[in-house]
């Protein structure tokens, strides 16, 4: 199908923006994205024009939420005063394209528990381990094999050696922890969606090797809450150096964990 937006979306700035790890690039701009367990192949024309190899009924299921297509990112950006914060305003123009995928919860959980102290390369190759030992085997619309991302029963049944083998390291008895949580029933990861803000940090912070930085990240890419604003490396070097009296936080509410994910991708491909 044919897709025509009049907002921003740069599929190469969003792939890149270490918010998802298991987007394929294809020749000529295309991408290759699974997520709840189906696969699209996406690619960019001219004029905000993209191809989509899917029904129109999967797009309106899936694939218009997960690019949160009911959003208007032209209209966020416009809430930045350069002159009033020029580092923002500089970030913001620079990754413009960037859109907060609506990622699913438990992916995003066991992603972002992968993602401590690794880097990028790193957490999609580990990704990509897991899946291949515990995700199902499905076909694309032209015929390619690929694996879904693997149920949390199906993580729980791995042994904890199992998942060091993935690359995931001391990590593999948290990823584990989190999948028997989800099955017995003692993280509700649907409820969360309906929790506050606050709720939610502090219910994933009770998750062994969960802490305010990847709760916030299974926030903000998960759960959809523009507001969180996870501080890692990056970040914190951001508010040393250019909000050395203060971040606005209550200024940028309710989007600051849009203006976040412009700052880190700004400052991190300048380094």
């Amino acid at each position: 199908m044919i897709l025509k937006i009049e907002d921003e979306m740069d599929l190469a700035k969003i792939a890149q923006s270490g918010q998802c790890f298991r987007w394929e690039a294809l020749p000529g701009g295309a991408w290759r994205v699974v997520h709840r367990g189906k696969c699209l192949t996406i690619a960019p024309l001219d004029g905000g024009v993209f191809t989509l190899d899917c029904p129109e009924a999967d797009f309106a299921s899936v694939w218009r939420d997960y690019f949160d297509l009911t959003e208007n990112y032209a209209s966020i950006r416009s809430r930045i005063d350069p002159a009033r914060d020029p580092f923002l305003g500089r970030a913001a123009e620079a990754e413009r394209g960037i859109r907060i995928l609506r990622q699913e919860p438990w992916e995003t959980l066991v992603s972002f528990i992968i993602s401590q102290n690794k880097n990028i390369p790193a957490i999609r190759r580990a990704v990509a381990a897991l899946c291949g030992i515990a995700g199902e085997t499905r076909t694309d619309a032209g015929g390619t094999p690929y694996r879904t991302f693997p149920a949390a029963e199906a993580v729980a049944a791995l042994t904890e050696d199992e998942l060091r083998a993935c690359g995931l390291g001391y990590r593999a008895r948290y990823v584990h922890a989190a999948a028997e949580a989800v099955c017995s029933g003692a993280l509700d990861l649907p409820s969360l969606s309906r929790a506050e803000d606050e709720e939610v940090i502090e219910r994933l912070c009770a998750l062994c090797g969960v802490g305010v930085k990847v709760a916030r990240c299974v926030a903000l890419y998960g759960l959809h809450r523009t507001d969180a604003f996870p501080i890692d490396v990056w970040v914190r070097r951001i508010l040393d150096e250019q909000y050395p009296a203060g971040y606005p936080m209550e200024e940028y509410r309710p989007y600051n964990g849009v203006y976040q994910q412009y700052m880190f991708a700004y400052y991190r491909n300048r380094q």
